[in-house]
């Protein structure tokens, strides 16, 4: 089932077996998926072939961030794998941010959606402004590069959960709110520092929740994954 909003498991392994023998475990199930640099570079295309082979709904996530030409050529190749969806970095310009999207549209004019990390979960507004020279508020950063991102035509940006309605407020209701940062209320919130769980994010807006370790690392994934689908879908 195709949904609009919808629950993806960052599957952050470091091997093909691993990633293979976790998805084994949701028997009939087809939970949309996310292959970061991790895995990406421990098992290159062939994982995102099997993987969609197998029939999930596949976001790569491998933030590009370089001059225009080569995003775009990146982004060909990219495409090429029929992956659902892919990112670059917002901090890369609105020149290739246009330039990504650009190079994702195959020859039948089809694409994956295409959006934008704005700010890391991992970062504080102390550290954007302090380590990366950025005078604004963190609020006023994510308006402006989910801005960005609208005007070159992209379909959405990832930023925490805490973020999704302003990102709402500053490009309408249909630009996608991609939300990371995702913890149940019981749990800790390891190195991510702007997070919130399930029903938050649901309340507050987000289209699409990223979860990692509160589903990979937890005793019963696929319980733990239901529970998060229950908590965010409704």
């Amino acid at each position: 089932m195709i949904r609009k909003k919808d629950v993806i498991i960052a599957c952050d392994f470091a091997s093909k077996e691993e990633t293979l023998a976790f998805l084994d475990r949701f028997e009939g199930e087809k939970p949309y998926v996310k292959v970061g640099m991790e895995l990406y570079y421990a098992c290159g295309p062939d994982i995102v072939r099997e993987i969609k082979k197998r029939g999930h709904k596949i976001f790569l996530d491998l933030k590009l961030h370089d001059i225009p030409n080569t995003v775009k050529k990146a982004m060909k190749v990219l495409s090429s794998l029929d992956v659902d969806m892919c990112n670059v970095h917002a901090a890369g310009t609105i020149e290739m941010m246009k330039a990504a999207l650009e190079g994702l549209v195959r020859p039948d004019g089809t694409r994956p959606l295409l959006i934008a990390v704005t700010q890391l979960t991992s970062t504080s507004e102390e550290r954007m402004q302090k380590d990366l020279l950025i005078g604004a508020n963190m609020q006023e950063t994510i308006a402006h590069y989910a801005r960005n991102a609208q005007l070159a035509g992209l379909d959405g940006v990832v930023c925490s959960p805490l973020e999704a309605a302003l990102v709402k407020e500053a490009c309408g209701s249909d630009f996608l709110a991609v939300t990371p940062g995702i913890r149940f209320k019981d749990a800790a919130g390891d190195d991510q520092v702007r997070v919130t769980d399930p029903a938050g994010a649901r309340a507050i807006g987000s289209d699409f929740i990223v979860v990692g370790r509160p589903i990979t690392a937890a005793p019963d994934p696929v319980a733990a994954y239901n529970r998060c689908v229950k908590d965010f879908l409704g």
